[in-house]
């Protein structure tokens, strides 16, 4: 087991996720699964979605999908979503735990699951629903060589997401907020989203980019 995955289970067990959306009212709610490959150098799990999709049509995300009313919990939805997505079977992940629930723009609350998975598994895109799974090395994120960092406002605070481009596939938005989330919490970085400062009070539809923003390189 490599240091990183051995950091990231024993913060995890200390860990009790936050969710400041207890309170209010969404579109829907949905799970994704952070799968980490438990080998020396970790590798995680992303997929591109399909380009005849109806919305999101062609960006990268983890595996993950919405809650479904006979989902048990929130485990259940990430693995079930993985299961559908990239034909990884549920006793094939070691759920390590959640982390915080956030809210996308779209008004969907969202909690990621995070898992560990063999390295040499077998992932396989449903052509439904994507065009692509594929893995980069952990470590990538955790260098933060960003190719540009989007910027927005939410009810009046400034946002700035980090965009990174890996092998030919743009990792930003909703990814990106929840990978800078797990590594603040669990691996000591300080990549200033300024999320911190919205606490769970605002409306996700007061989301506002800032024009001609998109693309700063910072």
């Amino acid at each position: 087991m490599s240091e990183l995955i051995r950091q990231l289970r024993d913060q995890l067990l200390r860990h009790e996720p936050v969710d400041r959306w207890d309170d209010q009212s969404f579109d829907g709610e949905a799970a994704v699964l952070i799968a980490l490959t438990d080998s020396h150098t970790p590798e995680l799990v992303l997929t591109k979605r399909a380009e005849h999709l109806s919305s999101h049509r062609g960006e990268v995300a983890l595996p993950g999908g919405k809650k479904d009313p006979e989902d048990e919990s929130y485990i259940a939805t990430a693995l079930r979503e993985a299961h559908e997505e990239v034909d990884l079977l549920p006793e094939n992940v070691e759920v390590l735990g959640q982390l915080d629930a956030m809210v996308t723009r779209f008004g969907m609350k969202v909690t990621p699951v995070v898992g560990l998975i063999a390295p040499d598994i077998q992932l396989v895109p449903n052509p439904d629903e994507l065009d692509a799974v594929f893995k980069v090395p952990f470590d990538f994120f955790l260098r933060d060589e960003r190719m540009r960092t989007d910027i927005g406002t939410v009810g009046g605070f400034k946002v700035k997401v980090p965009a990174w481009e890996y092998d030919g596939y743009e990792i930003w938005g909703v990814t990106a907020v929840i990978l800078v989330s797990m590594m603040n919490t669990f691996f000591d970085k300080n990549i200033d989203t300024g999320m911190d400062k919205l606490q769970g009070e605002f409306k996700p539809q007061d989301w506002r980019p800032v024009k001609g923003k998109k693309g700063i390189t910072e």
